[in-house]
């Protein structure tokens, strides 16, 4: 009889031991679940890329440069239904971004673009590893969507830029000035070589005295 009383308030305390870890395990799911749509929240509200040209001069200068287009038609396009779609979308983001290297149009390719496009895909790519870890860093993603937006505003300002050199007319026949003046400079040799001596023959220097008097 002992016995069965002590397995009796064994299985009791089992019981309730296995229903404290249920309840924990069921607050602790809601609590990470609770998490995780406050991170999807957040960024939801936060994704908001400058997919628009910043003025009609730069309107006209991305419909030259098809990659960057691709780019900015990638950032307009934004999810809504799960974190996975999100993470979906910033990988494409990245992928059309890294693709800002190949084609760059002879207009633009200019180390000061070059530069600018360096950076901006340094920032996406940030954007794109920090949403895909486990746990994501929400305020981080939003952020690097403001950097992104201010290196892709810094970017095509510096496109009007040279649009604008481009439009300034040259001088007739400053061209040709120009290549007559590097055609000058390169056949200026770098060490003009001075007058030496050991070239006159022996014979010649042999007459020759410094102290004769010259006839002018």
């Amino acid at each position: 009889m002992k016995n069965k009383i002590t397995y009796f308030l064994f299985l009791l305390v089992l019981l309730a031991s296995c229903k404290e870890d249920n309840q924990k395990r069921i607050a602790e799911n809601a609590k990470d679940t609770q998490k995780k749509e406050l991170i999807f929240a957040n960024i939801k509200k936060g994704w908001d890329f400058y997919d628009e040209p910043i003025n009609e001069a730069t309107e006209e200068s991305v419909k030259i440069w098809s990659d960057l287009r691709a780019f900015m038609q990638e950032l307009g396009q934004k999810p809504k239904k799960t974190i996975g779609a999100f993470q979906q979308k910033a990988a494409a983001i990245s992928k059309k971004a890294m693709a800002l290297n190949n084609n760059i149009p002879e207009l633009f390719n200019k180390p000061q673009i070059k530069s600018r496009v360096s950076v901006l895909i340094t920032k996406v790519r940030l954007f794109d590893m920090y949403i895909h870890l486990d746990n994501i860093p929400d305020k981080k993603v939003v952020q690097l969507v403001g950097e992104i937006n201010k290196e892709l505003a810094t970017l095509q300002r510096q496109m009007d830029i040279l649009t604008e050199k481009s439009k300034i007319p040259v001088e007739e026949g400053e061209d040709e000035m120009r290549k007559m003046l590097l055609d000058s400079a390169r056949a200026i040799p770098n060490n003009p070589m001075m007058p030496n001596q050991t070239v006159i023959p022996a014979s010649t220097r042999a007459i020759i005295n410094p102290n004769d008097a010259r006839v002018e």
